[in-house]
């Protein structure tokens, strides 16, 4: 009863902090249909944080149950929410959970925002403590679904930051390599331009052996953070 008390408390107090000038601002920068209650993310972050100090002594298997609701309301802000209470859960991950990731977002994941910040940081957390699961990703990335096909590049920013998965990330690439979707190509191409930081004539190397395929979107972001030189050598027909 707690947990769907706090349930009905989240939704309260974001449907008292709604900013209507906010359900229009916010919209422009979807192509997609999103339900938006107007609230700005620093606020839905504090909500979240003030409603999760009580819920934590809950089993993790009750809080993925909480955050399961939340995805359902389909609320970017409730979504939010959710990705922040499975992170925070990180150390307890098993391998088991990873169905449950699949799961929120194969259906309720429609959305960039919901799917990065999912992938960012519980998938992320999840395949540095369980690599194995790097080659669910590769499996992902072939699925008719694109938020799942955007998904298997961006839950490796993170470990990308840190240098891991050089091989991983590539072969990831080559599977979107010639993906329709601007949005999966925007998805490769950042996870490549943050592998470049610690890997930069690697994946220099990676791109220059594939331009004269690789979408011009996927391009231009994975050279972002390169030398000017190495962005000429790299935009040349």
């Amino acid at each position: 009863m707690q947990l769907y008390s706090t349930l009905q408390d989240i939704r309260q107090l974001l449907k008292d902090s709604i900013d209507e000038s906010r359900l229009t601002s916010e919209k422009k920068f979807f192509k997609e249909e999103i339900k938006l209650y107007g609230v700005d993310t620093a606020t839905v972050g504090k909500i979240g944080k003030h409603f999760f100090i009580p819920v934590k002594v809950f089993p993790k298997k009750d809080i993925f149950e909480l955050c399961e609701e939340l995805w359902k309301s389909g609320f970017i802000e409730e979504a939010l929410i959710a990705c922040n209470y499975s992170f925070y859960l990180s150390t307890k991950y098993e391998p088991s959970d990873f169905v449950i990731f699949e799961g929120w977002i194969n259906n309720y994941v429609t959305n960039w925002a919901t799917c990065d910040t999912l992938c960012n940081h519980t998938v992320g957390a999840f395949v540095e403590m369980y690599p194995d699961y790097i080659a669910e990703l590769k499996r992902w990335a072939k699925s008719p679904n694109r938020w799942m096909r955007r998904a298997s590049a961006v839950s490796l920013i993170v470990p990308a930051k840190k240098g891991l998965f050089l091989a991983h990330i590539f072969e990831i690439a080559d599977i979107l390599l010639l993906d329709k979707d601007d949005l999966v190509q925007k998805g490769y191409g950042w996870m490549l331009k943050v592998a470049s930081a610690a890997h930069l004539e690697s994946v220099y190397d990676y791109i220059i052996s594939r331009k004269a395929v690789m979408p011009r979107t996927a391009l231009r972001y994975a050279i972002e953070k390169m030398p000017s030189d190495m962005k000429a050598d790299a935009m040349k027909k």
